[in-house]
């Protein structure tokens, strides 16, 4: 679902993700047509970073017990 927001909205995406300064910064880079793909480009790779954060997290989380 997340990966659907980032198409269509990715400011949006990075507003949910509290990416606030992101988001206005890519909001203002998706109103150009030519700056939409970059955009979604940007949303993606925060959405990938993110979950990859969680399960790095995850994985010390269980190597600690």
């Amino acid at each position: 679902m997340r990966y659907i927001i980032a198409f269509f909205f990715p400011w949006l995406s990075l507003f949910l993700q509290g990416k606030i300064l992101s988001g206005i910064i890519c909001l203002i880079l998706q109103l150009t047509l030519i700056g939409w793909i970059p955009a979604f480009i940007w949303a993606v790779t925060a959405l990938n970073r993110m979950y990859a954060d969680r399960r790095t997290n995850a994985v010390i989380r269980a190597m600690k017990r």
